[in-house]
């Protein structure tokens, strides 16, 4: 953000930075319970997790309310525009996360009343990596590092890959033992509501990018990124 002599809109701004991490950290927190409520196959914790979904849904509006009487009231230029431009994007893929969390919830509460399936790798390498991947792009935001959002965006491959082999060894799975099929169902619903979590977090990647670098590489995301970790 462009620090101004104004302290008043300086607050402003400083108080949108901040609300956009509060929400971020909230999706964070979902995503984190509803992978431990499939884990632990504990429908309790899911359904605790559903109704947190409220703050998230309330905090996109609230958000967005802000940054439109920031637009009316100041007229935000160059890089304080791009600013609010960045954040009424980055808070509906946070509210959309906050979506998938509540499916992830709902597939763990049918799962808990079936017998367990064979633990499948993958899904719990993905669970893994897109909740490091929130993680490091809030933390890239904050940091105001384009290299660390690129970072990120590196890392959807990963997840692809992964949803790739957890869906092949579902199928394996569910064709040697027809019994499964319905477990089969949610599980492979698991696996792609966790790569579309990926998905976003790389979406919310490259707003930071362009918040940063005023480089918009939506859509050329990862051509966009150069190799290397």
């Amino acid at each position: 953000m462009v620090r101004h002599t104004d302290r008043e809109y300086e607050g402003e701004l400083r108080e949108l930075n901040d609300r956009i991490l509060k929400m971020a950290g909230r999706v964070e927190a979902m995503v984190s319970r509803s992978v431990r409520a499939l884990v632990e196959r504990d429908p309790d914790l899911a359904r605790a997790t559903i109704l947190l979904d409220e703050s998230v849904n309330a905090d996109e509006v609230e958000i967005d309310e802000q940054c439109q009487s920031i637009l009316a009231r100041r007229q935000p230029l160059a890089g304080d525009l791009r600013f609010i431009s960045c954040a009424l994007k980055m808070v509906t893929d946070l509210e959309r996360i906050g979506d998938i969390a509540v499916n992830l919830c709902e597939r763990a509460i049918e799962l808990a009343r079936e017998p367990a399936l064979t633990p499948i790798a993958e899904l719990g390498q993905m669970a893994l990596l897109v909740q490091e991947m929130l993680k490091e792009v809030a933390d890239a935001f904050t940091a105001r590092a384009a290299d660390r959002a690129r970072a990120v965006i590196r890392r959807d491959d990963m997840v692809d890959e992964l949803y790739h082999g957890a869906l092949r060894t579902m199928l394996s799975l569910m064709s040697q033992d027809p019994r499964a099929l319905q477990r089969g169902i949610h599980t492979l619903a698991v696996a792609k509501f966790l790569e579309r979590i990926g998905d976003h977090a790389t979406n919310l990647a490259e707003e930071v990018v362009y918040l940063v670098d005023g480089k918009d590489i939506r859509h050329a995301g990862k051509r966009a990124a150069p190799p290397g970790v």
